[in-house]
Order: C-alpha cells, then sequence, then structure tokens
C-alpha cells in the first residue's frame, strides 16, 4: 500500500532504499524463479553497443515516446526491472515500484513488415561480410540510416507498440512501462541477435543475401580466367577462410620428390652388390658347348 503526505504526494525515498528494496525483492523472486532476470546497469551509461543506442534513440524520436520515456530512466538505473523477458513479437517484465509485489509489464511489437524488410535485404546484398559485423554494428553509413529510418526501418513506431501494466498509475505510458523500453536497450547490449527474435525476422537473410550477391559476383570474375578453376583467392573471400599459396603447394611437392629420389638412393651395400651381380649375370653370354 502507498502512503502521502499532506501535500498529496507519495512521500520522498532515497535512491540507496529504492535500490535495496529492489534487491531485497529480487532475491525473494530467485528462490521462487531461477530463471529470473533482473535489468543490471553498470557504470552511468545505460547502453554501449550500436543496438543498443539505436533501440534507445529510437525513442526519443517520436513525441508520443520522448514526452514520457524519461520517467522510467530512474527506474532501471535503480534495478527497480526485476526481470524482462524477450520473445518473439512481445516482452514481459517485472518491475519494482511502491508497493511490496513488483508490477507484470506486457509489451506486444509487431514484426517487420514484408515490404520493409524485402527493401532492407536488398539494400544490405553485398554489404556485410560476416554476422559478427552486423550484431557488432559494423556496416556502412548507408545501412545504419536505412535500419534506424524513422517508420521505415527496422525499429518499431509507436503504432507498432502496444503495453499494459498491472500498476494504478492512469497514465498512457506509465513509468514501469518506460523502464521496461529502455530495458530492452541494455538487453540489447548483452545480446544484439534478441533484436531480430523481438521483431521476428530471421537476421540470417541479410547476411545470406550478402553472401549469394558476393558469391556470384566471384564466380562470374572466375569464368573469366578459366570456366573450371577458381583462383585460390576467391575461394578464400567467398568462403572467409586463407588458402595457401600454389607457390609454396608446388615447393613443397617438390621437397617431397626429393626426399624420396634421396631415400631410393641411399640403399644398404648388401642389396647394392647383389643387384649389380644380377645384372652382370644377365649381360654374360653362355660359353658354347665344343
Amino acid at each position: 500500500m502507498a502512503y502521502y503526505n499532506n501535500y498529496g504526494y507519495p512521500p520522498y525515498v532515497s535512491v540507496a532504499e529504492k535500490r535495496a528494496r529492489a534487491w531485497r525483492k529480487l532475491e525473494q523472486l530467485r528462490k521462487k524463479h531461477p530463471g529470473i532476470r533482473p535489468v543490471v546497469i553498470e557504470g552511468n551509461t545505460l547502453v554501449r553497443t550500436w543496438w543498443g543506442k539505436a533501440w534507445n534513440g529510437n525513442l526519443g524520436k517520436y513525441a508520443d515516446y520522448a514526452n514520457r520515456v524519461g520517467r522510467g530512466r530512474s527506474y532501471v538505473r535503480h534495478g527497480a526491472v526485476l526481470d524482462l523477458q524477450i520473445s518473439p513479437g512481445q516482452v514481459k517484465a517485472l518491475v519494482q515500484g511502491r508497493q511490496g509485489s513488483p508490477y507484470t509489464v506486457a509489451i506486444k511489437i509487431k514484426p517487420v513488415s514484408e515490404p520493409v524488410w524485402k527493401q532492407i535485404k536488398a539494400a544490405c546484398a553485398g554489404q556485410l561480410a560476416s554476422l559478427q559485423e552486423l550484431l557488432a554494428g559494423r556496416f556502412p553509413q548507408g545501412l545504419m540510416e536505412l535500419f534506424t529510418a524513422k517508420d521505415s526501418g527496422l525499429f518499431p513506431s509507436p503504432k507498432e507498440i502496444e503495453f499494459k501494466c498491472s500498476c494504478p498509475d492512469w497514465a498512457y505510458m506509465c513509468k514501469h512501462v518506460a523502464a521496461v523500453l529502455y530495458g530492452i536497450g541494455t538487453r540489447l547490449d548483452e545480446d544484439p541477435s534478441l533484436f531480430f527474435v523481438l521483431r521476428k525476422v530471421k537476421m540470417d537473410d541479410l547476411i545470406t543475401q550478402a553472401v549469394r550477391e558476393k558469391s556470384e559476383k566471384l564466380l562470374k570474375q572466375a569464368k573469366k580466367k578459366t570456366s573450371r578453376v577458381i583462383d585460390d583467392a576467391d575461394l578464400g573471400d567467398v568462403f572467409g577462410i586463407e588458402m595457401e599459396p600454389a607457390v609454396a603447394v608446388e615447393k613443397e611437392s617438390l621437397r617431397t620428390k626429393r626426399r624420396s629420389v634421396r631415400s631410393e638412393g641411399t640403399a644398404s651395400p648388401k642389396s647394392t652388390a647383389k643387384a649389380q651381380r644380377k645384372v652382370s649375370t644377365q649381360r654374360t653370354p653362355k660359353k658354347r658347348a665344343k
């Protein structure tokens, strides 16, 4: 039960007390739910990676969110998001408020539309070298702008997000929902692949498309040289491996032949003498009988 002072506002609670309250409740929940996953902020920075920053930056692009999500920053910083689970198209969370029991928050996010996903896949053709580069946010500036485009990028707009909270707050977006939205950004810092799970798209599609385009280009180049052989360098580019130079292979083959010749020339004296007698016998003609 929440208590209010003479002015109709809840009493002031220090940051230390908020954190202690959240920690006590988290320890209780862990005993009953071992799989619980709290949002933990280390230091003063909410997010550090490209995906986390892009998620939080997207929230500030829309007036409906920009005026309200700020209320959730302090909550997520103080460890109030006790649990946050991301699954395809939805997020479920527990947020500790003034009450003894945490509030439940449910957020539903629509998948990326087919036209947008098709456009993004086409733009990624030949631009992404590996899955690691995609997850690390290392891609050309043009793709960054495409991914984060307002209303037409990978990140959801307000009309694509629905949410509800069990708290009694009448606000359109309560601070508990706002805290969870920021918590999603922190979770993407830990595992960017969850973004594609949330938006119900396959991140491998972007890499497969890029590799397919690159492979076709390399094969066309190879056909100009020979219809049957592809350069080692081209094979290395396609499959992401280092091929041993042809010169090195030829040298190794030559060394193998030399060792074989030397081993044949070092036969034992007995075997050599026996071979010589055999040759001499074969060459000496037999005497005719008188």
